[in-house]
């Protein structure tokens, strides 16, 4: 045990390569597109650091040419399941009693080898994976993790530093010790930096973790659990499980070992884990730490006083940027009467110039959705809109399947606050205006507040300060993470901690100290250096 009191280096966020033409980057992106895509990869099961094939096999494909596989990868059975419990609970006591910085170090080796080695990989498995473009890409499976690795990094320190007062006499003490048991991480499709920090916030904090991506991105996982082994996480820490979460689920959040439980992903999905929990929670060891992360209805409200332009490029990037597969995308709108016309045409004819397809041709604002049950849903919603009597499609509600899940950025114009499309989350890139009297703005307000059972983020456009004042006010619970003047998208870590409350989650806020210290249990320790000789108090004197 080293003899001194180490300072994690204060972190800086990512710097984000442009991928411009012409760019180093650029060229290296395209060079490892090209190879990945050369090859058709066999991803195993990783459990105790073993890597386990049962045979039993999905396929990773890309979503935007649904007929190239990418990948076949093995599915666990209730033996692996079993072994992968086994594995983590055997090295739990000796990744724990690890130090600190030792564990620290991992993760900072972590990030610089992202950021270095690993960074096209990364970036190109997603984008052929998940349909990313080369910016989402590299906001997220580059840069985003690098900031989780390095910032949950500080925060840890600072969080082993805060310690009592003491009296006269006394020493006291706090030490955060890991979870007893282990930790069951479920990642989302959606971004590899989610899928990377799920597992990982609680393994720094000294936790043992089994790992459930979803089947959808499985292919980045692959890589990921490729970058910790060569950062020198030891073996059964991360264990690596595939498949169905039905199959997966039930024995992990059964076993009286489950310490915790770490989850993005659907609402509906995490309700149900929840509840199995609270059936079973006489046979744990100890009370699981339930945190979880579920999905939107988000927002933007904007005042006859906004700038339409930002309102503008806020509302096209915020709706349709990944196809709108953001828990964070702007899935609704609040548009006063006196802006709306000179708006609607700015936002129909810059919708209308996106160009979609292939992650390969770099001039793509717009791909593919994830698969085809989610091309499935998200059409249907389009399908309802034609239908409905109270709404219309005024840009977009094309799409095709035919070579990849392809749906165009389509807008609903809608007279029913009401509406299907602006109270369901749909996940796609669909967006939904509602336009309302000037004079009914706070009005209006309320109805935002009061119309989505989510509260994840949400914006509000204005100049006018007084009504940015009563927006901020009246939807002080509608959003986690409440933006002025800015798309409801894009929070970075260590500046915008990310999370929301009501039907959006725990809002155990991930990016931020507050999220880490879910993942381990306080002791306080009180050490009195002249402990009384006798039991009788000075009150008791004659």
């Amino acid at each position: 045990m080293a003899n001194a009191i180490f300072k994690v280096p204060v972190p800086k966020n990512e710097q984000i390569f442009s991928y411009a033409p012409g760019t180093s980057e650029r060229k290296a992106l395209k060079k490892e597109l090209a190879r990945l895509k050369s090859q058709e990869v066999e991803i195993p099961l990783i459990i105790g650091g073993k890597e386990i094939r049962t045979n039993d096999l999905g396929e990773c494909r890309c979503p935007h040419n649904h007929h190239h596989i990418l990948a076949k990868y093995h599915k666990v059975g209730e033996k692996e399941v079993t072994l992968a419990v086994e594995s983590a609970l055997k090295v739990r006591k000796e990744w724990a009693r690890m130090p600190w910085e030792a564990r620290i170090s991992i993760f900072l080796r972590a990030a610089e080898l992202l950021s270095t080695k690993y960074r096209m990989t990364l970036n190109a498995s997603t984008m052929l994976g998940q349909s990313k473009n080369p910016f989402q890409a590299e906001i997220d499976s580059a840069c985003e993790l690098i900031d989780f690795f390095r910032f949950n990094s500080y925060y840890a320190q600072q969080i082993y530093e805060q310690q009592p007062e003491s009296a006269k006499g006394i020493w006291n003490r706090v030490e955060h010790r890991p979870l007893e048991g282990f930790v069951f991480a479920v990642t989302p499709f959606n971004f590899t930096s989610i899928a990377g920090n799920l597992p990982t916030a609680p393994a720094l904090m000294g936790n043992v973790v089994l790992w459930k991506p979803a089947s959808s991105a499985v292919y980045p996982a692959y890589f990921l659990m490729k970058l910790f082994k060569e950062a020198g996480l030891p073996d059964g820490v991360i264990n690596l499980v595939l498949g169905s979460g039905a199959k997966i689920g039930k024995p992990i959040l059964t076993n009286p070992n489950l310490a915790g439980i770490h989850f993005t992903g659907s609402t509906s999905t995490f309700q149900s884990m929840w509840r199995t929990v609270g059936e079973n929670i006489q046979n744990y060891h100890t009370y699981p730490r339930i945190v979880g992360e579920t999905g939107g209805k988000d927002f933007i409200f904007v005042h006859s006083s906004a700038d339409i332009d930002s309102l503008n490029t806020a509302i096209v990037r915020g709706a349709f940027e990944y196809q709108g597969q953001k828990c964070s995308a702007a899935s609704r709108a609040y548009i006063p009467e006196s802006i709306w016309e000179k708006l609607r045409a700015k936002l129909i004819s810059t919708t209308k110039e996106l160009k979609m397809g292939d992650v390969e041709d770099f001039s793509n604002f717009v791909n593919a959705v994830i698969d085809r049950n989610a091309y499935n849903d998200i059409i249907s919603y389009i399908e309802f809109a034609n239908q409905a009597k109270d709404a219309k499609i005024i840009c977009g509600g094309n799409y095709s399947d035919k070579k990849g899940y392809f749906i165009e950025p389509t807008i609903i114009l809608t007279t029913n606050p009401k509406f299907k499309t602006i109270q369901e989350e749909i996940f796609g890139p669909v967006f939904t205006i509602y336009i309302y009297p000037d004079e009914k703005y706070e009005e209006t307000l309320h109805l935002c507040d009061e119309t989505s059972p989510y509260a994840l983020t949400g914006a509000i456009f204005a100049i006018d300060r007084e009504a940015i004042v009563k927006a901020t006010e009246i939807l002080t619970n509608s959003a986690g993470n409440f933006y002025i003047n800015d798309k409801p998208t894009g929070a970075v870590v260590g500046q915008q901690p990310f999370g929301g409350s009501r039907a959006s989650g725990t809002n155990d806020k991930a990016g931020s100290m507050v999220n880490l210290l879910r993942w381990v249990s306080p002791r306080t320790i009180k050490e009195t250096f002249c402990p009384p000789v006798d039991y009788k108090y000075p009150f008791m004197g004659k």
